[in-house]
């Protein structure tokens, strides 16, 4: 397999910031990501497989190995008694699928609106707004197992062998399991109504969220009964800078790129809010964004 060399992996995500990858290949097809899994297997270099760049923080040395971009983005809509089964790509835009099932008078899958990453990367951090996330509608997941031998296996996950919780998944736990496909079941609803309610989530994101900016979205999890943004605002953080990386004034549980910032700067800015929420309430604050 050809494999590109030295690409930056900044343009990649949604935060703008990374050093370069060593390899960078692009999977368009479940075979291409097989066969890329394998080649890295073999080669013995570490990989690590990029869906919509969000909620990630790429350091600024970059990954001494093989990023395999997943642009698997199939989507079928299959038709059921109640709904539609979809059966979609684990490289599917979130937003494109919101368009697809609203455009079919589709309900369930409002409250996404506005996120940046993919189906599997959502189905991975189990995302979710509005009080809905995807592991209320998520039927089953077609994974890849890797194994000692090199020999790949793809089996199907149940919802519950998907072990979701708030913002986590089995497959944030085991690596070995990579996301291929998800069926998802969605039912019929008013179209005037679904795309009402998508323009007023949507609404609420922009008053709410710093979408000027890069950012790889909310940086921590809500501790139970607690509100991560206030606590961190409670702090005296909001607006608080490090060079190019700001803690946002819209909302305190974003960091921003204001356009020269590097990975050092979000993890400087991580620090201190950590140190400082649990100073003053005596919180460990959970990262929500995965840094590599």
């Amino acid at each position: 397999m050809k494999f590109r060399k030295n690409v930056s992996l900044a343009k990649y995500t949604t935060f703008k910031i990374g050093g370069p990858a060593k390899y960078f290949y692009i999977a368009k097809t479940k075979q291409d990501l097989i066969k890329a899994i394998k080649a890295a297997k073999e080669l013995g270099l570490p990989f690590f497989v990029l869906g919509g760049g969000s909620n990630l923080l790429v350091l600024d040395k970059g990954f001494d190995g093989l990023v395999i971009k997943c642009q698997m983005s199939n989507v079928n809509f299959l038709p059921l008694k109640a709904g539609f089964k979809i059966v979609a790509g684990a490289g599917l835009p979130l937003g494109k699928l919101v368009s697809a099932s609203a455009e079919k008078s589709l309900t369930g899958l409002e409250w996404a609106v506005g996120i940046p990453g993919t189906v599997g990367g959502a189905i991975r951090g189990n995302s979710g707004a509005f009080e809905k996330s995807i592991s209320n509608i998520v039927k089953e997941v077609e994974v890849l197992e890797i194994t000692e031998d090199n020999s790949p296996q793809i089996k199907i996950l149940k919802n519950k062998d998907c072990k979701f919780q708030y913002r986590d998944s089995i497959f944030k736990h085991n690596s070995n399991l990579i996301i291929l496909s998800a069926e998802i079941q969605l039912k019929k609803g008013d179209k005037k109504e679904i795309q009402k309610k998508i323009k007023e989530h949507l609404e609420q994101r922009k008053k709410t969220q710093p979408l000027g900016f890069p950012s790889a979205g909310s940086i921590f999890k809500n501790p139970e009964g607690f509100s991560a943004g206030e606590l961190i605002e409670k702090c005296g953080l909001k607006g608080k800078k490090i060079n190019g990386a700001q803690i946002s004034e819209i909302h305190s549980n974003f960091i921003v790129n204001l356009g020269d910032a590097k990975a050092k700067d979000v993890e400087k800015l991580i620090k201190l809010i950590k140190q400082k929420v649990k100073q003053k309430f005596g919180i460990v604050l959970k990262q929500e964004i995965e840094i590599f």
